[in-house]
């Protein structure tokens, strides 16, 4: 049965309805918990709503839709997570395995929902984002390949605004790993350094930064991206990327030695790297007029994401932001802000921090 607080679309109840499904909508139903043997519950929903501490309560599973879904399927799975730049690096990674010749697909926190195209056309390869508040109703959920990019402070009004909350939401990802699987992580991020000591994975580990030579992994030498992975090396020079900025870097390091650990080969690696493009709203160029560019990057809803978006501009910009407040540390831009922004248009409820 599906309950929803809120009025079901008319699409998606269409699809119930053919499918015999129960629902209801606009509220939950007293018994509803009562007589559940499990519920899968919606990322948005956090632990402290009353149906699902009800639900705890009186010993009910409460899992997430990926934990469901992972029980139907025998699927390689990448499973990404990080703070920012999970979409582009699913993308990206789908995009590896696809022109690969693997039969794969982008699923989690991005397009359809895993359990729905699992039941509909399992696929052999899964790149799978995972925001935080997917990971925690994760229990027996297990990835081949975890991918963890960066953690820095978002949707801390979530976690009472504890940042190591959050963070060990987010090494969730390795959870039940083993010694064959692989942990792929970005060492120049102090928290995510801090994180592995404490959590001590089992997986194997590959490494990428743009500060440091890694062993194993990818770093930055100069101008080019050094991979080296299971004693096979290549290299591919910044310029031949399709996306262009210090993050970027960063994911298509990750999506690269995600793509070479799965098998695919280097030439191919090389060229999908060169060839993707990036998702909507993603420093996603709009419009030239009279000279002005116009860039969309509405996903950057926090502050680092923010800070990299501004990071990677050339030219002045007249920033246009604003939102309701997460709990994150504006100051962190100040400076940055005063090289890159010439004017900034405040927009939503906590403009007045801006």
């Amino acid at each position: 049965m599906v309950s929803d607080a809120g009025m079901i679309k008319p699409t998606y109840k269409k699809l119930l309805l053919e499918n015999k499904i129960a629902f209801e909508e606009n509220g939950h139903g007293a018994g509803l918990i009562a007589k559940a043997r499990e519920v899968i519950k919606s990322p948005g929903i956090p632990d402290t709503a009353e149906i699902i501490s009800t639900a705890h309560a009186a010993n009910i599973p409460v899992i997430s839709e990926i934990e469901f879904a992972s029980r139907y399927t025998t699927a390689t799975i990448a499973a990404i997570t990080g703070s920012n730049g999970k979409t582009t690096t699913t993308g990206l990674l789908a995009h590896l395995m696809q022109q690969g010749g693997l039969n794969a697909t982008a699923a989690g926190n991005i397009g359809q929902s895993f359990s729905r195209i699992v039941a509909e056309k399992d696929y052999e390869y899964y790149a799978l984002e995972l925001s935080s508040f997917q990971l925690e109703g994760n229990y027996d959920f297990r990835a081949d390949i975890a991918i963890l990019l960066n953690i820095t402070p978002d949707h801390l009004d979530r976690y009472n605004h504890n940042f190591d909350a959050y963070a060990n939401a987010k090494m969730r990802v390795i959870q039940n790993q083993r010694k064959t699987d692989a942990f792929v992580w970005c060492s120049d991020d102090e928290t995510i350094c801090r994180k592995v000591e404490q959590f001590m994975p089992k997986a194997k580990q590959y490494r990428f930064s743009l500060t440091q030579k890694e062993d194993q992994g990818a770093y930055l030498e100069k101008n080019n991206i050094i991979f080296n992975i299971k004693g096979e090396t290549f290299t591919m020079t910044l310029e031949e990327l399709a996306l262009q900025g210090k993050h970027n870097i960063y994911d298509s390091m990750a999506a690269g030695i995600a793509g070479k650990l799965i098998g695919l080969r280097k030439e191919s690696i090389k060229q999908s790297l060169a060839d993707f493009r990036n998702a909507e709203h993603r420093l996603e160029f709009v419009a030239n007029i009279h000279g002005i560019e116009f860039i969309n990057d509405s996903k950057a809803t926090n502050i680092n994401s923010t800070w990299f978006a501004l990071e990677s501009q050339y030219k002045q910009v007249v920033w246009i932001a604003g939102g309701i407040d997460k709990g994150n540390d504006y100051s962190k831009l100040t400076e940055l802000v005063k090289q890159k922004v010439k004017a900034i248009v405040c927009l939503g409820i906590d403009n007045h921090q801006l």
